[in-house]
């Protein structure tokens, strides 16, 4: 008596769409066997696809047959696309089984393989359903493809974005609060070149957003947040973004200025910025030794009631400040900034003459841009005529246009910022007088602020690290800018009559200190 092992295989598809149930099979077959005097050995089931012999229980039957070679006669299954998809892998298979005296069979589909011409047979049975699946794939794809070219997104909805179905069925994706939200708000950190990509997305973790490292790497090279997608190269169509039909998050421009800032085109010198989380150590990282000149670290020692914080020395001098107490002293500091009334009404007229220059500046980058774009045009249409003409060949031909295209898409995005700009009508008087707010009350606003603001703060004006000494923090230089703003009269003072500098003939409606100020602003 024939002793044969029963495969029985069925995808999730399969079963649900044409009834290859593995109970059906296991029926039809014990049947086979009951009829011809078959002995059945083991029946294994498979839940895999057949594109390739890589199964896990196909791969346990081989390894089973192996051991137990010249113990079974056959490997029976209903048809032959239950046993492979693929002609290549399925006559190699053959020649294994065949090797260890084990014989496949299909018993819808018999054929005698001593037969020379039945081979011919077993070639149809193995190329048809491969033809089936390589059709329906390539339904799948230009489907995808077509949807793409729609403008609709395909696949799960990206961080900050979630999948929605519309009352007639559609599927479509929609911005997510409040991920969205801090998700556009670490895209214009990054944009800014200051914070490395690792802070910035811890920071948006710790206010609630849900992104790990790779997937915020990932969503800050997609152009689905500028509202595009990406339809990839296939066959002869090339590589391009189409535009969407969901809800932009970021505009163009920001995009591209966060690829710049990836790509370190930007040329900024990093802040002395660092994130921590320790509001008692607001100055960690400003603080230097005026003993050693080394920086001051900063720790908590636990008292016999309480924890007692210290910004300290980590070399052998011994310099120990308490953290309060330096704290204390900085506020004091920062509480002398106090703008003149000269200096707000010059501040006011500074800005305001610098908005005038800015909205010039905007109109002349439009132009600008334009120039440039009609630049890059030419460029195609010259290296279409060469082409034409037969000097340039293809292959040059076609990288001459990748990067013409690529510059732009740049270009264009710079254009219609450049037009917002231009259309913009900004309240200007509002936004100069919170800023004077600010700049009047920058002890009050320090006080409220986070731990990381205040570093932010704190960076901003000192260049140069603090000295703690004589209950009060020192520094030898601050910030250019916060010198002229807040020391402005003092600084004038100390020039002789009749003599200037650089800085002086900038702010000659300023008067001498110790006058009363003539104000040039009337209010």
């Amino acid at each position: 008596m024939k002793i044969a092992d029963l495969y029985i295989r069925v995808s999730t598809d399969e079963q649900a769409d044409k009834g290859y149930s593995q109970r059906v099979q296991e029926e039809m077959l014990r049947k086979y066997c009951e009829i011809n005097m078959i002995s059945i050995r083991k029946v294994v089931f498979e839940d895999y696809s057949a594109k390739t012999f890589e199964r896990p229980a196909w791969k346990g039957l081989l390894d089973d047959l192996k051991k137990q070679k010249g113990k079974v006669n056959l490997v029976l299954f209903t048809k032959w696309d239950r046993f492979s998809r693929n002609a290549g892998d399925a006559y190699h298979m053959i020649a294994i089984l065949r090797k260890l005296g084990v014989e496949p069979q299909a018993i819808e589909q018999p054929l005698d393989l001593s037969i020379p011409e039945n081979k011919m047979m077993l070639a149809f049975y193995l190329a048809a359903p491969e033809v089936e699946n390589d059709r329906r794939a390539l339904n799948t794809i230009d489907g995808m493809r077509r949807a793409q070219k729609e403008g609709r997104y395909m696949g799960v909805a990206s961080v900050g974005y979630i999948n929605r179905i519309s009352e007639s069925g559609r599927k479509y994706i929609a911005i997510d609060q409040p991920q969205a939200d801090l998700l556009k708000q670490a895209f214009e950190e990054v944009a800014t070149g200051i914070y490395a990509l690792e802070e910035v997305r811890k920071r948006a973790v710790r206010k609630g957003l849900k992104c790990s490292k790779t997937s915020f790497r990932r969503a800050l090279e997609n152009p689905v947040y500028f509202g595009k997608i990406e339809l990839k190269a296939y066959r002869d169509e090339k590589a391009r973004l189409v535009d969407e039909q969901h809800e932009a998050l970021i505009s163009e421009k920001l995009f591209y200025d966060i690829q710049d800032a990836i790509d370190g085109r930007r040329k900024r010198q990093r802040p002395n910025v660092k994130e921590l989380s320790n509001d008692a150590f607001e100055l960690r990282g400003f603080l230097k030794c005026p003993k050693c000149g080394k920086m001051l670290t900063a720790s908590a020692s636990k008292g016999r009631n309480a924890r007692y914080s210290y910004y300290h020395c980590r070399a052998s001098c011994g310099v120990r400040y308490s953290a309060p107490l330096v704290n204390e002293a900085f506020l004091r500091e920062l509480q002398k900034f106090k703008p003149r009334k000269a200096t707000i009404c010059l501040f006011r007229e500074l800005v305001i003459g610098e908005f005038s220059s800015q909205i010039k500046n905007q109109q002349n980058e439009k132009k600008r841009v334009l120039d440039e774009i009609q630049k890059q045009n030419n460029r195609l249409t010259k290296a279409r005529e060469l082409l034409l003409s037969s000097i340039l060949d293809a292959k040059d031909y076609k990288s001459i246009r990748s990067e013409a295209e690529d510059q732009l898409l740049k270009l264009e995005a710079r254009l219609i910022e450049a037009t917002k700009q231009n259309q913009n009508t900004l309240n200007l008087e509002f936004r100069v007088e919170k800023v004077i707010s600010v700049l009047s009350n920058l002890g009050e606003i320090y006080q409220k602020a986070d731990i990381n603001s205040k570093r932010e703060i704190i960076g901003s004006i000192y260049p140069q690290k603090l000295e703690f000494s004589e209950n009060n923090c020192r520094t030898t230089q601050i910030n250019e800018v916060a010198s002229l703003i807040y020391h402005i009269n003092s600084t004038l003072a100390q020039q002789k009559t009749g003599t200037s500098d650089e800085k002086s003939s900038k702010f000659r409606l300023v008067p001498r200190a110790g006058v009363e100020p003539a104000c040039p602003c009337r209010h």
